[in-house]
């Protein structure tokens, strides 16, 4: 009944996002938790043996998300569950960055479109041009598709509320202290890894998901490739997938501030993204969701 939980989330969540007026009213629960997380960061993040207090603060956060979710499901269902779910599912919002980075693209307008872009990547875009802001737009997309969509719906399938719980509580961890910085580099080092850990099944699902939506087994070819390439052990699989589904090029080298990063090319043979191709990945984008509905509808009727 797990399955009919996570479908009921994602259903949900296409339909409505997460409303201005919610947000307004109740903020957000990704928001509930990194106050916390915040808190645990200024009150032990200091002195000696940091990976010890991260892990504790690590633990603290995952149970402080687990324990209500499991009496809350206990208590009213998997049909209630999957209401609850509704907003650690990322699907709709996620849709509706990509167009607000594309309108202005589209438009000729750069500056719109370094502003928006910046609101999805960590990377320096203020000088992008638009083959490098296409590019941080489709990464930010093949990326967020596992972490913000198909990881919160796979845990939800697995463990219910408190999986999809679990994992929403662990993935802002990472976001948040999981750094090599050194006040994060010791300090976080549990929550990176065991990010890495809960994304790792997800990743891979995703980039078979891309490569079910764009009917070529060429994408599953080129991120089995290209995927360990990347400085992320998930995050290839799914941006490599979709680099060669739309049979572009993407990740290589980006600007973080003062410092280059000289990541490796994903499907470097194709070339440079543009404009043009974020409406194909949004297409993709969807067809995958829809595909990854379709699996939980079917494991729900079994």
């Amino acid at each position: 009944m797990f399955a009919l939980t996570a479908l009921i989330a994602l259903l949900i969540d296409a339909l409505l996002g997460w409303p201005d007026a919610l947000y307004r009213r109740l903020n957000h629960p990704v928001v509930w938790i990194g106050a916390l997380i915040e808190r645990l960061d200024r009150r032990m993040n200091r002195g000696g043996g940091r990976f010890g207090k991260g892990m504790a603060a690590s633990l603290i956060v995952i149970t402080a998300a687990i324990l209500p979710a499991l009496f809350m499901q206990s208590l009213l269902g998997s049909v209630i569950a999957g209401l609850l779910a509704w907003p650690l599912v990322a699907a709709r919002s996620l849709h509706d960055h990509l167009r607000a980075v594309e309108t202005p693209l589209l438009a000729g307008n750069l500056k719109a479109t370094r502003e928006a872009t910046s609101m999805i990547v960590g990377r320096d875009v203020s000088h992008a041009d638009e083959a490098a802001l296409s590019r941080a737009s489709i990464e930010s997309l093949a990326e967020n598709a596992s972490d913000g969509v198909i990881a919160p719906l796979f845990w939800a399938a697995l463990a219910g509320l408190p999986g999809i719980a679990a994992y929403k509580a662990i993935n802002t961890l990472d976001s948040m202290i999981g750094h090599r910085t050194p006040r994060h580099e010791e300090f976080g080092r549990f929550a990176a890894r065991l990010d890495d850990l809960a994304n790792w099944l997800p990743a891979r699902l995703t980039a078979l998901l891309f490569t079910l939506a764009s009917g070529s087994l060429h994408p599953w070819r080129i991120a089995r490739r290209d995927a360990c390439a990347h400085r992320s052990p998930n995050a290839g699989w799914p941006e490599a997938a979709m680099a060669a589904a739309l049979r572009v090029r993407l990740s290589g080298p980006r600007s973080y501030g003062q410092r280059i990063a000289r990541e490796p090319w994903l499907n470097g043979e194709d070339r440079d993204p543009a404009g043009t191709d974020l409406e194909p990945a949004l297409a993709l984008y969807r067809r995958a969701v829809i595909a990854g509905g379709i699996l939980l509808l079917v494991l729900a009727l079994l």
